[in-house]
């Protein structure tokens, strides 16, 4: 009777907190789009701010934003997941993988802001990158990589090892294995990092503001002078707008676009995954 009584208890606490988070998360999604569903136009979405022209729009920052995911991504994608499968399939000396998995789980929770002063030393000044989207980006690849190596080093460890027996007794060679049985098996887990990834990237705010700038201009659409511009991403547009210029209608209108840009990557990168799942 008492082991009943836990269960149920257990159950309906359990129960009580999903509850309570889903309807927290469903309360904020809400409220960002009352507050902010309103002001979206074709306008605000396809111009820049001007104050002689007296329109705000956040075409720049789409547009920068776009930019840095895709070369964030693109680097530290191959870098984290070829770091993984080094790490969990070819790496034998078990100190020096401990050591880089406490290494990634360091600073994988390294504050960003420190991200932000080591990206300002090492691109901006050393590397005479100056304040530009293209050291921004660089500073999140460092930051983004500990997630992408650590959740594919996860996924990776879950593949049985009797698919790796199998292949290698069919006569497939250690990287063929790899690339054909191992990896496919661990789509969920990478495409899973990618999505931490992005959603990092996203929200980021400090890194950028220090290491590509806070600029609203509109920029050549050619992706060298692109690199070579500072701009503002959505995240620092919507600090602008909300901390600068008290702004809070056009902000929530940012953080709108932002949850729907989050979605769409998301769902993007699931069926992504699926494909390659069953390809």
């Amino acid at each position: 009777m008492r082991r009943k009584i836990y269960e149920i208890t257990g159950r309906i606490l359990l129960y009580g907190c999903a509850a309570i988070t889903a309807g927290l998360l469903l309360f904020l999604i809400g409220y960002i789009l009352f507050r902010g569903i309103g002001g979206i136009s074709w306008r605000f979405l396809s111009t820049a701010e001007s104050v002689i022209k007296g329109t705000v729009g956040i075409l720049p920052a789409i547009k920068n934003t776009v930019f840095v995911i895709l070369v964030s991504l693109v680097m530290a994608l191959p870098l984290g997941v070829g770091a993984a499968v080094y790490l969990t399939e070819y790496a034998r000396n078990r100190r020096f993988v401990a050591a880089i998995e406490f290494a990634s789980e360091t600073l994988a929770g390294i504050p960003s802001i420190i991200y932000a002063l080591v990206g300002v030393i090492i691109f901006c000044t050393a590397l005479r990158l100056q304040k530009t989207l293209l050291a921004g980006s660089l500073t999140l690849v460092i930051m983004i990589l500990p997630t992408i190596i650590r959740s594919t080093q996860e996924s990776l460890k879950t593949v049985p090892q009797s698919y790796r027996e199998g292949a290698l007794g069919l006569g497939s060679g250690k990287w063929h294995m790899i690339r054909t049985v191992v990896l496919p098996s661990s789509v969920d887990g990478i495409v899973t990092g990618c999505i931490l990834a992005v959603g990092r990237v996203v929200g980021e705010s400090a890194v950028l503001m220090y290491t590509a700038g806070m600029s609203m201009a509109m920029q050549n659409f050619s992706i060298d002078r692109l690199a070579g511009a500072s701009g503002a991403t959505l995240t620092v547009a919507l600090y602008h707008y909300a901390k600068e210029n008290a702004d809070f209608g056009v902000a929530f209108s940012i953080a709108t676009i932002l949850l729907i840009l989050t979605v769409i990557i998301n769902f993007s990168a699931s069926f992504l995954g699926g494909k390659l799942r069953r390809g």
